[in-house]
């Protein structure tokens, strides 16, 4: 078995999941990687990660499913217990609120808040057995400004905020470390539909930010340097937010 560090990421089969994992295996962690359902993407990053010689585990499953969640992580956590859980999988389904229907308030809301409940418990469990770990979520801009449309995703990402404040506070001592990493307008398919040219004037960097740079906090957080940084919200939005 590899002696390097474990770190789980959810939603981790593309875009700035991908981007995580291929930014920690690059610097000497094992990934636990779960996806949905993009087999195909999922697969291709797993064989790019072993060929880095890492160890990569694909976890197929539902987040906000709770018997799959127990199912999938109950028997690898009873062998092994991650140094890292990052909370990555969400999706959106935005409208207006007046349209809004309840399975786009439901589906959004299970998908960020109650998969970081039903995989936070688990891991926050196992961390505290070792006395160590670090927990990141990842949020939005939107969770932190509010965002017209995005009623159910700005709820999600500012539920999200503020329950790894107060699991910060509860798992302090115990040397477990839990913050937020909230990105802005990030090169993925997440924002392809959206007009850039009205909404890059109001970023004071006028440009789009990377997955790569995402990523990059992320490995800081995970890291020595990052010891004494908890419950905190770290912005990578080119000045979107302040």
């Amino acid at each position: 078995m590899s002696d390097a560090p474990v770190v789980f990421i959810s939603g981790a089969s593309r875009g700035i999941g991908a981007g995580i994992a291929r930014r920690l295996a690059a610097g000497g962690y094992d990934l636990w990687l779960n996806y949905h359902s993009a087999h195909a993407e999922a697969r291709a990053l797993q064989e790019e990660i072993e060929r880095l010689g890492r160890r990569c585990r694909l976890l197929p499953f539902d987040v906000a499913d709770e018997e799959a969640v127990a199912a999938a992580l109950e028997p690898l956590l009873a062998e092994e217990t991650p140094y890292g859980f990052i909370h990555n999988a969400g999706i959106t389904r935005d409208t207006l609120l007046p349209m809004m229907g309840r399975q786009d308030w439901d589906r959004v809301l299970s998908t960020h808040l109650t998969g970081f409940f039903l995989l936070g418990r688990l891991f926050s469990k196992a961390m505290l057995g070792k006395r160590k770990g670090r927990i990141i979520a990842i949020a939005s801009v939107s969770g932190e400004a509010g965002q017209a449309g995005q009623v159910n995703y700005a709820a999600a990402k500012g539920g999200l905020i503020a329950a790894c404040k107060s699991l910060a506070r509860e798992v302090a001592r115990r040397n477990i470390l839990v913050n937020v990493v909230s990105p802005g307008l990030i090169d993925t398919e997440m924002i392809k539909d959206l007009p850039l040219d009205r909404i890059l004037p109001m970023v004071p960097m006028n440009r789009v930010g990377t997955v790569e740079e995402v990523a990059g906090v992320v490995n800081f957080l995970l890291g020595p340097e990052a010891g004494y940084i908890t419950g905190q919200v770290i912005g990578v939005n080119g000045g979107l937010h302040m």
